[in-house]
């Protein structure tokens, strides 16, 4: 089972991510060993989840949730 997930950072930005484990993987993330990304923001908390039976599509929505947010950036 996979998990994509949005984790809350200090800033108050949003992370988008895959893991096989929730815990360990923000476990990591507040250790700072989860990504260049939230080592330099800060890793608060994991504010939602959806959960997929393949990497591969666990990967394709997390693309499909980037790309929604460039685009509603790029309209700003």
């Amino acid at each position: 089972m996979y998990f994509l997930y949005l984790l809350l950072c200090a800033d108050q930005s949003i992370y988008t991510g895959i893991t096989n484990d929730i815990a360990g993987r923000l476990k990591k993330h507040k250790e700072g060993r989860g990504g260049s990304y939230t080592r330099s923001r800060g890793a608060k908390k994991i504010i939602y989840t959806e959960e997929y039976k393949t990497r591969s599509e666990a990967l394709k929505r997390e693309m499909e949730i980037k790309s929604e947010e460039i685009r509603r950036l790029e309209e700003e």
